[in-house]
């Protein structure tokens, strides 16, 4: 397969660092973003040590400002970007008659609309190009909802939609744009939930056990080849069972 620049928004979490490895693996050129400066550059030269090489650029992508510039910025130091896959994700949990105002719009703003922020600068290029792979991380959550998560589950969900409006709009375009929803990975964010809680999550998992961060790299890998041309407006499922929709 062709060698192509790959953006991956929020590459240095859990999921986002899998993503990473995963598409330089596959021989792309990848880059990504931060936001604290030390620890973007201490977490790039952990990748270096591993024998990947990632490129950083600056920016905020609740920002349509700061997430054009981080693109360009992404552009000017590998090309233009034929592969993007919208990661980047908090959360800011609470029952929704206690939910304020900022904790709902800082997670429509980092979860939903980064994807129209750092989707807007690059999708001209890929229609020009005739070529594209664009993949939202979405969550189990987006399709089954979860108690005090109003704000995440509708952020979420709205990623899928974004997915299959903007698969119309580009398939002739030799583009396509897919989602994978995990189910509850063994990131820090996860294993730092007290054990007991774990344990009732994991019970809830048919496979009994927790998703790797690797496992969702794989499923974002599955988009990106030629041969997976044909398939756009999917949503793949990658949560050990919790969840069976159509």
């Amino acid at each position: 397969m062709q060698s192509r620049v790959a953006l991956v928004t929020g590459g240095t979490g859990g999921i986002g660092t899998s993503i990473v490895q995963r598409l330089a693996q596959m021989g792309h050129r990848v880059a990504t973003n931060y936001r604290d400066e030390a620890k973007g550059r201490a977490w790039q030269a952990q990748m270096k040590g591993l024998g990947i090489d990632v490129a950083l650029a600056q920016g905020d992508v609740s920002s349509p400002e700061q997430a054009e510039a981080l693109v360009r910025n992404v552009e000017s130091q590998l090309g233009p970007v034929d592969i993007l896959v919208n990661n980047a994700g908090i959360t800011r949990d609470s029952t929704f008659h206690r939910m304020t105002p900022q904790q709902w719009t800082d997670v429509i703003g980092t979860n939903l609309n980064s994807c129209f922020n750092v989707t807007r600068p690059v999708i001209e290029g890929m229609r020009e190009r005739k070529w594209g792979r664009i993949v939202q991380i979405s969550s189990i959550n987006g399709q089954k909802g979860q108690y005090g998560q109003a704000n995440y589950a509708a952020a979420k969900a709205g990623m899928h939609g974004f997915t299959i409006s903007l698969a119309q709009e580009n398939a002739k375009f030799g583009i396509t744009v897919n989602t994978v929803s995990p189910g509850y990975i063994a990131t820090d964010m996860v294993m730092a939930v007290p054990e007991d809680v774990r344990n009732k999550i994991v019970a809830q998992i048919p496979t009994g056990r927790l998703g790797n961060p690797e496992e969702i790299a794989y499923a974002v890998g599955f988009f990106i080849p030629d041969e997976a041309g044909w398939i756009t407006g999917a949503n793949l499922s990658a949560n050990g069972g919790q969840y069976m929709g159509w």
